[in-house]
């Protein structure tokens, strides 16, 4: 039961500050393109609106990216919640993932797109704009991919 409160709390707490960052772009940027500088020629706050998933792959196939996330969802706390709550961080996985993914699904569902803002680069070379649940869902990844490496290593010792 603790753990499943832990994995909530993060979900929650994922959700909370990436709809609310996204908010504040919005709000303060007003218009995609608009944003400001942060360290020069590395990073910028850029308001952005993304209609497709990572890197703008699948852009306006909105209805396909929410069955996705939907059936992502249903997935991971169906499955993985049985699979990779045992590991040591499994619980903090599986709240990533799920706050990441519900994060841009309610900007799917509520926008048509996704807010992206965090903007990386280097001279002319741009890392596409993410933003929060994005992060968390990468971090999430990690997380797995490291807790099922480590389960892996001990069941052969």
């Amino acid at each position: 039961m603790k753990k499943f409160l832990r994995t909530l709390a993060v979900t929650v707490g994922i959700i909370f500050a990436d709809q609310l960052t996204k908010l504040l772009i919005r709000v303060h940027y007003h218009f995609p393109g608009n944003g400001q500088t942060i360290f020069p020629g590395f990073f910028d706050l850029r308001y952005v609106q993304n209609p497709g998933a990572a890197w703008g792959m699948l852009a306006g196939k909105q209805v396909f990216l929410i069955v996705f996330s939907l059936v992502a969802l249903a997935f991971i706390w169906i499955w993985f919640r049985h699979e990779v709550m045992p590991f040591v961080l499994g619980w903090l996985a599986l709240g990533l993932l799920s706050g990441g993914i519900i994060g841009n699904l309610i900007d799917r569902v509520t926008l048509g797109y996704v807010v992206d803002f965090l903007d990386f680069y280097y001279k002319s070379h741009h890392f596409p704009a993410f933003n929060i649940a994005d992060s968390s869902i990468c971090i999430g990844i990690a997380l797995l991919m490291i807790s099922q490496w480590r389960a892996d290593r001990l069941k052969k010792t």
